[in-house]
């Protein structure tokens, strides 16, 4: 009797638990802005700043004035960078769904600072690439946790609005980041390398102290039954989005009773809806990391592998790091879009952008023609090509997975598609000797246009759609119920 009475007092406890949960998303989603402080959304576009900064922004520039590696090391520097997403993707996006997403975001911001101040200091290349690969462990986790911890705040009709905060922050580490690291590198060949990689663990160092004061997501606190907790931020989200809106009530909210599950999330993920979607986001993410990280990592070295030296070196490195600006650009302009394009749409021109700005590019360069290269790789590479696809790309993926499992759909489809990243740059150098400078180029990034193809029948249209919506409803949907809670005042 004893063993049944609990049982259904365990019954009862995930009943209010699922039922409080459903009011609370209910209450955020009627919500007509961002209900926490602005700070904490900056600061995590900070702390996505440094992620990038460190992924994309200061490698390539980097690698060819590192005097103790050569070529073929300088590929296996920028793989085991990406060799160190995949557990770090993994393991802390399985860790996020079972220990919280603050803790693991301060988790990740530590391992990249320990990597970069690693990196800053090392004499050799075995030094060198243990501590690429701590360092990619930490960006690997970051890069799905951020995206994912936003989304899961933001109501559902400016989720990608806010989201695309985040991005804009991080593309802004493209464009200005490699924009920096260029200048160091050529302006002091000897120590500027060093220089680029210590400035990124400076910056982690202070993200770190905007990480430990944010709060826990609604969603994971209800789940571990930190009711309290969840009630006292969501009422504080509510008060703080009436303020800035200036109203004196909220509109009814929509309460839709789903079945929150509390199994394993890889049980969840092996769900049919659920695989297809996982099948169609690992293709996607692996050839867009097939051809961005062998372009952001080695185009500098591809450069000085062609024949550029000297001044003329300088300036290619130069140009390649203006040319990223193209990514910060399209980030602002994407604020137009975001919430009225399909998602699926705009990573389908952003492929179409790798591949054309890469054949270009990479044919100006081979012609010497530096202006020209560095047009096409601001205007179509980097601005069509990565900037386009990457804010779509990384919403899809914080959309499509229920709660219980978001972190690790996400940290599984970014995991494994960094195996792409990997590859990527081991391969081109042996393309380039295979196939020419050109074709080269062009056979990395052809697969990522029938990649984003594939995304359209695995994927759901997910713009201004509640989460639950997209996920929980293909667990066990239920009746929506009305419901309202008014401002006190």
């Amino acid at each position: 009797m004893t063993f049944i009475r609990y049982f259904y007092e365990l019954t009862d406890l995930r009943n209010f638990m699922s039922s409080k949960l459903d009011e609370y998303l209910a209450r955020i989603d009627r919500l007509p802005t961002w209900g926490l402080s602005y700070a904490l959304l900056w600061a995590i576009g900070f702390s996505y700043f440094i992620t990038l900064y460190d992924a994309v922004g200061n490698i390539g520039a980097a690698l060819p004035y590192i005097p103790f590696i050569n070529a073929s090391q300088a590929s296996l520097i920028a793989s085991l960078g990406l060799f160190g997403y995949i557990p770090g993707s993994l393991g802390l996006g399985y860790l996020a769904d079972r220990i919280g997403r603050r803790t693991v975001l301060i988790i990740t911001v530590l391992l990249t600072a320990i990597g970069s101040l690693g990196m800053a200091l090392s004499i050799n290349f075995p030094m060198l690439a243990i501590f690429r690969f701590i360092e990619g462990a930490g960006i690997g986790g970051d890069l799905n946790l951020a995206m994912v911890y936003v989304s899961e705040f933001a109501p559902s009709a400016k989720r990608g609005k806010y989201a695309n905060w985040i991005y804009l922050a991080g593309w802004i580490a493209v464009g200005v980041g490699a924009t920096i690291a260029a200048l160091l590198v050529t302006g002091l060949p000897s120590v500027g390398w060093r220089l680029a990689f210590g400035i990124a663990a400076i910056m982690a160092v202070a993200a770190l102290v905007f990480r430990i004061r944010a709060p826990e997501t609604v969603r994971f606190l209800v789940k571990k039954g930190r009711i309290n907790e969840a009630e006292s931020i969501v009422r504080i989200m509510e008060e703080t989005a009436m303020k800035r809106a200036r109203v004196q009530s909220l509109p009814e909210p929509k309460i839709i009773n789903y079945s929150y599950q509390t199994t394993n999330p890889f049980s969840i993920l092996a769900k049919r809806v659920f695989a297809k979607r996982l099948i169609g986001l690992i293709l996607f993410w692996f050839f867009i990391y097939f051809v961005q990280y062998t372009f952001s990592t080695l185009w500098d070295y591809y450069g000085k592998f062609i024949g550029y030296s000297g001044t003329m070196l300088n300036q290619f490195v130069l140009l390649t790091g203006f040319s990223a600006l193209g990514d910060t650009l399209m980030a602002f302009l994407l604020l137009i879009i975001i919430e009225r394009t399909d998602r699926r749409l705009i990573t389908q021109i952003g492929s179409i952008g790798w591949l054309v700005g890469m054949i270009v590019a990479s044919y100006f360069a081979v012609h010497f023609n530096l202006l020209g290269m560095a047009l096409t790789l601001g205007l179509i590479t980097n601005a069509i090509g990565g900037g386009m696809s990457y804010l779509a790309g990384y919403l899809i993926s914080s959309e499509s997975f229920p709660t219980a499992a978001r972190s690790t759909g996400f940290a599984i489809t970014d995991g494994l598609g960094h195996l792409g990243g990997a590859i990527g740059p081991l391969l081109l150098f042996p393309l380039v000797v295979a196939t020419g400078p050109i074709n080269a180029w062009a056979i990395e990034a052809f697969p990522v246009v029938i990649a984003a193809v594939i995304l359209w029948f695995t994927v759901p249209r997910t713009v201004g759609v509640r989460l639950e919506e997209i996920n929980e409803i293909h667990l066990t949907p239920q009746q929506p119920q009305g419901g309202i809670i008014k401002s006190e005042k």
